[in-house]
């Protein structure tokens, strides 16, 4: 019987003989007395679980002396671990959970950090990254760092939970080069490439490269292929000057993952639903991603004490989707409606699936930002104190068009209704028409200005104070495109004028969004010893209506959801914790916190005060937390890297003032029951989650281990949406490691060690992705 788990495409075969190749053709078999030695090898910079400073030059001290909680994944964590793409990084950080299907932008990541959406709190470099898209891979990266907290001084308009910043590799010096392959269960199939020159010149060059594709494990359709490169070129190292250009590109062509019918009234899953079943249209399906991005950073150190740094960037993000969603009416076992407990409604008959909603949906989407940021850091003292000084400005354009066709239509433009399948064995091959009719257009552009101060005052050897601010205009604007649509027959008008079914008629009302917005921040560090501190800190976000390019904006409304001309939204962020360096190898942390949203935008339906729609800032929520951390060396052999965080969630309002005065059925609400939301825990916000990894190295042998951890939680989209429960899960992994000789290492990495069945990505409406199942992925790298 075939076996799609333990499939082997024509990659994953190449790549496990070219494993085979380097093993066999390795220098120390053939002639162990010939081979260089360590000392005499140009060796790579090894970066441990242990971090010294972020990335940013914003964070003018260490972390040991940083007032916030900052998380740092290094290189050498994701590699041990085989994570490879941003979701599966960021599903080993406790308080992350996901969204399924769709954002405004499209298909892709939908992050929620700490209770609160972070789709658009995603920064590459420390610059804004807003596009919504699948970031697939890690080749190009050194670390990525989890900013917790109320963030916008630093990221920027929104950061309302934090932020999201992925650290590029860049050209720098010292000769390297490490080739990896690997392949694997479910058709892993992965080859890259790092390669470093130093011309001794000042000048060096880096290349990175990759190719891979795998299916998703447990899955019966979903694939996932990719390649890319990044060269980069950097001048004057060494120098006062220094100037380093590089370039991403990244093609993706994958299936998109959606998952299965999925009910917490029946405990996950609907009966009979195997977790691999899919539900769309293998043949139609698809998610292509490109990318491409141009970095220049220059940076002129004025003196020891001065540096100038500038960066400029333009980055497009292109990509097509088209997605089946898993939506419709579910018929089980006996007849009855699995949303409804009723009888099924005919033609539908026991065990069958009548799919509707977005079928044969494409999106084709692009997003462009032009992006330039430079900061002035320099030290002086003022007195008796130090200080540590950084001003900046950025200026960012960004673009944002979308257009969204219907393929399941008949020639005409009628549109199809999809045939029933099985619930428990669905059919995935669409046999129907295919005519791809436009029916939305969507054009949105994005314009920021800022500027901002970051000061470190040290008064003496125990106390620092951490100041920050940022001013930004932010301006943005939405329009939609009248289409022509398809109109139904009817008695009265049997033969409808259908011809240009998708025409564009023309642009609606352009809807603006113009804010001045002001954050800030405040820290204060007392060191009792050298190696630790004790800080509390206050932040806060400003969220402006149209914070996102992908956002939509809209001028009024008879529902209540008008929002461009509400005032930015805010949140605030307090924040005490300690940090504690060992041996300076070993950094321990601890914090509690409270992310305060005081104000964010909910529906005000029926006011006669507000005939134009708008939404009120009458909502607030709040999150208090603990979080724990340690990474680093416990002794020479001995690594960890672990994070466990408690979140308390609460909605403390969740409809508009005039709705809890006066309930309606618009507003979803009752007399008896005026907030429906008020002392939920916010939508996706599991209460306890952490995750460990550890690794032993015993001189050739090196073993890890990994668990990860989430408690269950609660899912809804707002007022009246039916809720829902998804389980907590455990998850285990493990590697070995065996150095063969100084030049040449394979590692075996077992992912979902004991299978556990587990769902992620939860939608209300019904439906959930299953969390990979077990895999095992053996690959080798060679060094020289």
């Amino acid at each position: 019987m075939y076996n799609r788990k333990f499939a082997v495409s024509p990659l994953a075969g190449a790549v496990a003989m070219a494993i085979t190749a380097l093993v066999v053709s390795s220098p120390v078999l053939a002639d162990p007395a010939g081979e260089p030695q360590a000392k005499d090898l140009d060796k790579i910079e090894v970066h441990g679980q242990y971090v010294d400073k972020p990335s940013s030059v914003k964070y003018t001290e260490p972390l040991l002396d940083t007032p916030q909680t900052i998380t740092v994944v290094t290189k050498d964590v994701m590699d041990q671990q085989n994570l490879i793409g941003l979701r599966d990084v960021l599903s080993t950080l406790p308080g992350i959970t996901f969204g399924a299907g769709e954002g405004g932008g499209g298909y892709g990541d939908s992050i929620i950090l700490r209770g609160f959406n972070a789709n658009s709190d995603i920064t590459t470099d420390n610059v804004r990254d807003s596009a919504q898209y699948t970031r697939t891979d890690s080749f190009n990266l050194d670390a990525i760092e989890l900013i917790n907290g109320s963030n916008s001084v630093y990221s920027g308009a929104g950061s309302v939970g934090g932020n999201i910043n992925l650290v590029s590799k860049a050209a720098r010096a010292g000769d390297f080069t490490v080739l990896q392959a690997g392949a694997g269960t479910d058709s892993y199939g992965r080859v890259t490439l790092d390669s470093n020159t130093d011309f001794d010149n000042g000048t060096a060059f880096r290349v990175n490269a990759m190719v891979h594709q795998n299916d998703a494990p447990g899955r019966d359709v979903e694939t996932f292929e990719r390649w890319g490169i990044a060269p980069s070129l950097a001048f004057g190292l060494g120098s006062d000057t220094r100037f380093t250009v590089s370039y991403f590109h990244q093609s993706d062509d994958n299936v998109p993952q959606y998952g299965v019918p999925y009910f917490s009234a029946f405990g996950g899953p609907l009966p009979g639903v195997d977790p691999s079943n899919y539900y769309g249209y293998r043949n139609i399906d698809k998610q292509e991603i490109d990318v491409d991005m141009l970095t220049g950073v220059f940076e002129h150190d004025f003196s020891d004490r001065m540096t100038l740094r500038s960066l400029a960037r333009f980055q497009q993000v292109d990509q097509l989707s088209v997605v089946d969603a898993p939506q419709g009416t579910w018929c089980l076992e006996g007849g009855i409606n699995a949303a409804t407990g009723l009888a099924c409604p005919r033609p539908l008959t026991p065990n069958t699936y009548q799919p509707s909603g977005p079928r044969g949906h494409s999106r084709d989407t692009r997003n462009g930002i032009a992006i330039s940021q430079t900061d002035l850091t320099s030290r002086f003292a003022t007195g008796s104190v130090q200080h540590s000084l950084v001003a900046g400005i950025s200026f960012s354009h960004e673009s944002f068009d979308l257009d969204t066709v219907n393929l399941l239509r008949t020639p005409d433009g009628t549109p199809v209704t999809p045939p029933i399948m099985s619930l428990t064995n669905p059919d995935s091959l669409w046999t129907g028409p295919i005519n791809p009719f436009l029916v939305g257009r969507t054009e949105g552009t994005q314009d920021n200005q800022a500027i901002y101060v970051f000061d470190t005052l040290e008064f003496n050897e125990q106390w620092m104070l951490n100041l920050g601010a940022r001013y930004e205009h932010n301006e943005g604007d939405s329009a939609i495109w009248n289409i022509k649509t398809y109109t139904a027959p009817t008695a009265a008008n049997p033969r409808p004028d259908n011809t240009n079914i998708g025409a564009v008629l023309g642009r609606a009302p352009v809807a603006a969004n113009e804010d001045d917005l002001f954050s800030y921040r405040a820290g204060l560090v007392y060191k009792p010893r050298e190696n630790g501190t004790i800080y509390v800190s206050y932040s806060n976000s400003k969220t402006p209506s149209k914070a996102s390019v992908n956002g939509s904006c809209t001028l009024t409304s008879t529902t209540g959801t008008a929002n461009c001309n509400v005032d930015p939204e805010t949140a605030v962020n307090y924040e005490i914790g300690t940090k504690w360096d060992i041996g300076s190898r070993l950094a321990l942390t601890a914090s509690v916190f409270r992310n305060d949203r005081e104000e964010f935008k909910v529906a005000d339906p029926g006011n006669p005060l507000n005939p134009s729609g708008e939404q009120q800032l009458d909502g607030e929520a709040r999150v208090d937390g603990v979080t724990l951390g340690v990474a680093g060396q416990i002794t020479h052999d001995w690594s960890i890297f672990a994070n466990v965080t408690w979140l308390d969630s609460e909605v403390l309002q969740g409809v508009s003032d005039n709705c809890i005065a006066n309930p309606s059925t618009a507003c979803g609400n009752t007399a008896a029951n005026p907030d429906p939301l008020e002392g939920r825990p916010i939508s996706g916000t599991p209460e306890r989650s952490g995750s460990l990894w550890t690794t032993y190295d015993l001189s050739q042998w090196t073993f890890g281990y990994g668990i990860t951890y989430q408690s269950g939680y609660e899912y809804y989209t707002g007022v009246g949406a039916n809720a829902g429960d998804i389980k907590g899960y455990t998850t285990h992994r493990a590697m070995v490691g065996y150095d063969i000789n100084e030049r040449l290492s394979l590692q075996l990495n077992a992912n979902n060690l004991f299978d556990k069945e587990y769902y992620t990505r939860v939608r209300n409406n019904g439906w959930s992705t299953p969390g990979d199942t077990r895999s095992v992925v053996l690959s080798a790298a060679y060094r020289f």
